[in-house]
């Protein structure tokens, strides 16, 4: 027994003298500017437009939109696949920390030998052995440190997975919900070209138009008839990628039509700095960057001795009613050391793809941040130029309906000849049209801007 403690005492003292090889991470500074190019001229958000980071699609008070979010977050197959990962990522650590301790197992025989020479002879034989690899250059610690940073990574792109989906799902909604009021559009368009049609007709019959006139209204509704039926289509293809989104067969899915909401919330931008903090994809690629360096030691701790502290404890004999007890006992314990002496360069080699490694991580880290900056003025500028566009875009749907008015009196007055009256309806369905692609670029910009920044922005702070 006093072998026994006095080893443990040696190993403990190791331990606490051992240090960790290889550098120590520090994140590589990333100066960013002070606030954002294009955020000039960019309205402060409102204060019904800020809520938490977690369900950030409140801010459309779309209840059906919140409800699909919510089947999104527990059936979506990508997102559940990317929590498996994490689940896989926290088993990794837990084996790296088991390297911390001892390995036990426990041992027992009965065998039976027979020579030409002698009597038969039974061994039996139980006990326990053990291993005990002494972290003295912190290959161990390295290697827990590695795959920690890399569970944190993969928590992050369970976050960015989740996220995307999210936003996605958002974007199809708001496409959805276009289609439906574009269906409202044209149901409004085809109802005004029959009434035009028929008023085109009794003058017709009364000898006030002419034939062409009524060819020219009956193909004018023929052809926005083909729209109104064909309308249909790109909905159904949208409410089936939902239905894929949240985890449900298409033939199973529906969602009701409703018209397209009119308003579009503001999404504050804050600061280029805090979006560091922010986005999960950054957070994912400056966490595989501390994975990478603490591989650099694991590596360098390969050139050092490794230290094992190994025991036994048997007892053999020929009985087993008998067989532990002192007599039968036989025991070993110590240390073992092995170095490497020669590898024909293997370890300078790996040492130099572990730093390898993680330069790429660095410039992959720099990349991402880069990347995501100019995703948010990207957004900026894109949500700046509609919010104007759409203003000149509602102005233009007001005249287009006016004039459309104007030129069917002047028409049933005789006044102008009914091509006037189809390039009247044409320039309103053009109008319509283009103004309810800008609300749902809007939308979809508004979407895309929270997903650049990583999510919601309550308490975000601004410039």
């Amino acid at each position: 027994m006093h072998m026994v403690r006095g080893a443990l005492v040696a190993a403990s003292f190791a331990l606490l003298t051992a240090c960790a090889v290889g550098p120590n991470y520090k994140r590589p500074p990333f100066d960013t500017t002070a606030a954002y190019k294009e955020q000039d001229g960019w309205k402060p958000s409102e204060p019904n437009d800020a809520l938490d980071r977690g369900p950030w699609w409140e801010i459309f008070h779309d209840e059906v939109l919140s409800g699909l979010e919510g089947q999104l977050n527990i059936s979506n197959e990508n997102v559940k696949l990317a929590a498996a990962q994490v689940e896989e990522a926290r088993a990794l650590v837990r084996q790296a920390q088991a390297g911390f301790w001892p390995s036990v197992s426990a041992n027992a025989s009965r065998i039976r030998t027979v020579t030409a020479d002698t009597h038969p002879e039974t061994v039996t034989s139980a006990g326990i052995s053990g291993n005990w690899d002494i972290d003295l250059w912190g290959q161990i610690r390295r290697s827990t440190e590695s795959d920690r940073a890399s569970m944190q990574a993969s928590e992050a792109a369970l976050a960015s997975a989740r996220l995307a989906a999210q936003a996605e799902l958002a974007t199809d909604y708001f496409e959805l919900r276009a289609q439906d009021q574009l269906q409202i559009i044209l149901d409004d368009i085809v109802a005004a070209e029959q009434q035009s049609l028929k008023i085109t007709e009794n003058r017709y019959r009364v000898g006030v138009a002419a034939k062409a006139d009524v060819v020219n209204a009956q193909t004018q509704l023929l052809s926005s008839q083909a729209q109104q039926v064909n309308a249909p289509l790109q909905r159904a293809i949208f409410e089936h990628a939902i239905a894929v989104l949240v985890g449900q067969q298409p033939a199973q899915f529906s969602i009701s039509p409703a018209p397209m909401r009119t308003d579009v919330p503001t999404v504050p931008p804050g600061l280029p700095s805090v979006l560091l903090e922010r986005r999960p994809d950054v957070a994912q690629a400056e966490r595989q960057m501390a994975a990478a360096n603490a591989q650099i030691g694991v590596a360098i701790a390969a050139f050092f001795p490794s230290l094992t502290l190994t025991g036994s404890d048997d007892y053999k004999g020929d009985t087993i009613s008998h067989l532990i007890r002192t007599a039968n006992r036989v025991w070993a314990i110590g240390p073992s050391v092995a170095l490497s002496v020669f590898d024909a360069g293997l370890r300078r080699a790996q040492v130099a793809q572990a730093r390898a490694v993680y330069e790429q991580r660095v410039d992959t880290y720099r990349q991402t941040v880069l990347t995501s900056l100019q995703q948010v003025e990207d957004d900026i500028v894109t949500l700046r130029v509609l919010e104007q566009r759409g203003i000149i875009e509602e102005s233009a749907v007001k005249a287009a309906r006016e004039a459309e008015t104007l030129t069917l009196n002047q028409y049933k007055a005789g006044a102008v000849p009914y091509s006037s009256v189809i390039t009247a309806q044409t320039t309103r369905l053009n109008s319509e049209e283009n103004a309810l692609t800008v609300l749902s670029s809007r939308l979809q910009g508004s979407v895309a801007m929270v997903q650049a920044l990583g999510g919601g922005w309550k308490g975000l702070p601004r410039h």
